[in-house]
């Protein structure tokens, strides 16, 4: 049996903190069982966005009249679209198999690791045999990440349909689908479709679209969905049978809403994707045979170090699930090296951590939301500002994006919201003064904004709040309403 000073399972983020043992001089191992890089590299983050730009492409040749310019779109090669993707996203994550294997002190392990005892795991490498190779870790860290979940539908299980991970390279674009969430996997996904010119049904729980947002945000992204997809909202698939060469979904209203309508109602289309988010993969691991317990939606309970209920085991990434995000879980693989290999008990501090999504509009957020803050019982302000009152927001025709501010009276940042162009971009001066400022409206307004740019319209949301006494804020709404 081969040991080690330390044991990663799971070959995304987790791999930082192998390499980062190997550069200190330590023996590192990663278990892996798909290509390296993490559902990020090629089931998620990079291939999506990848597509939503080809996209957002199609989009402004669409809109190009607007703006004087004559466009015609004759053609969209999807083949070509996912071939191209898909080979560039394999590259990337080969790539980064062959850094790790020429690495120093870091051995990988093909395969889906399970564990034996609390410091002792076996690798399947699925080809069938019985058993398979053993080793051990002084260490151990948790980064198994996540797969998209299938919820209990009724039907589901006899019929054909597609997951986030499927969708992303199909080889011909769907004429007809149906998508159900409405959560940020099935807002992408539906923008994407319907954008390239499928016929997109979202059926979506809540009201409205990405529920978890700012009901300011939400609204722009439900109201801007209606473009791209026939939308029911307040609905749930209730069931699903195939009809020949077709699906049919039936959907009912959702108890997530005021919807008193008892009233079903049936959608076909040829495709299914099912885009109800995702679950997190500690049910591959054999938690069993260790002390590390988990919470009622299977996610790993972590203390604030992110060390597991087992001593020496540490968790990351989506198995953990607070920050289902790329970002957050590079941020978390700093602090299990700091904590695993220094003993240096950080902490992990989530509360300026962003998110974004990549629908039309872009979405940004951090920090809390005016609901949350409502229910917390927590004295606030609030200011919300249109694109269009920046000059390059007008421009643009970006008058249904807004940015709103929440703020504690005495000016700290409790949250910012935007949607609208460039909102992952203009997000991290916010996050910025958040965690590396004094947190608050000021740090935001006080700073020389450039003109013309989008940032003018983050300046003016936080110079509506901000203490000071004379204010070059642009507002060039009387301007954009003529």
């Amino acid at each position: 049996m081969d040991e080690y000073d330390i044991v990663v399972i799971g070959g995304g983020s987790g791999s930082q903190v192998a390499t980062a043992a190997a550069e200190a001089g330590l023996e590192a191992a990663v278990i892996e069982r798909g290509p390296l890089g993490g559902a990020c590299i090629t089931r998620g983050c990079i291939p999506s966005k990848a597509l939503i730009h080809r996209a957002d492409v199609v989009e402004e040749i669409r809109r190009a009249e607007q703006f004087g310019v004559a466009a015609e779109l004759t053609d969209v090669d999807y083949g070509e679209i996912t071939s191209s993707i898909r080979e560039t996203v394999y590259e990337k994550a080969e790539g980064q198999e062959s850094s790790l294997e020429d690495a120093d002190n870091v051995s990988l392990y093909d395969g889906e690791a399970r564990f034996v005892d609390e410091r002792t795991l076996e690798v399947d490498p699925g080809d069938g045999d019985d058993g398979g190779e053993r080793l051990r870790g002084e260490t151990v860290v948790l980064a198994a990440g996540s797969r998209p979940m299938v919820p209990p539908i009724d039907g589901l299980e006899d019929v054909d349909f597609l997951t986030s991970d499927d969708a992303l390279f199909l080889d011909d674009r769907p004429d007809e689908l149906v998508v159900i969430g409405g959560g940020y996997i099935g807002v992408e996904l539906g923008y994407f479709f319907g954008a390239i010119g499928a016929d997109v049904t979202l059926v979506g729980r809540s009201e409205t679209l990405v529920p978890k947002e700012d009901d300011a945000v939400s609204e722009v992204v439900t109201d801007s969905l209606e473009s791209y997809c026939e939308l029911y909202t307040g609905y749930e698939a209730a069931a699903v049978e195939r009809d020949g060469d077709r699906v049919v979904v039936t959907a009912a209203p959702s108890d997530d809403t005021d919807n008193t309508d008892d009233e079903t109602i049936d959608l076909e289309a040829d495709q299914l994707l099912v885009a109800t988010g995702r679950r997190p993969n500690t049910d591959t691991l054999n938690l069993e045979a260790t002390n590390v317990e988990t919470d009622d939606n299977d996610h790993v309970e972590v203390d604030a170090t992110l060390e597991t209920t087992a001593d020496g085991i540490w968790a990351m990434g989506d198995i953990v699930g607070d920050q289902p995000f790329k970002h957050a879980a590079d941020y978390e693989a700093q602090i299990v090296s700091a904590n695993a290999l220094d003993d240096a008990g950080r902490e992990v501090d989530y509360d300026a951590m962003p998110h974004a999504i990549f629908t039309s509009p872009q979405v940004a957020s951090v920090g809390r939301t005016e609901h949350e803050l409502e229910d917390a019982g927590r004295e606030h302000e609030s200011a919300t500002i249109p694109f269009d009152a920046a000059p390059l927001g007008m421009i643009l025709e970006a008058g249904d994006g807004l940015v709103k501010v929440l703020a504690a009276p005495d000016g700290e940042i409790l949250g910012c919201h935007i949607v609208g162009p460039q909102a992952s971009t203009l997000i991290q001066e916010v996050v910025v003064a958040m965690d590396g400022g004094a947190g608050t409206v000021d740090d935001v307004a006080e700073p020389v904004h450039v003109h013309p740019a989008l940032s003018e319209v983050v300046y003016a949301a936080f110079d509506e709040l901000s203490s000071q006494p004379y204010s070059t804020a642009p507002d060039w709404r009387d301007v954009s309403s003529e």
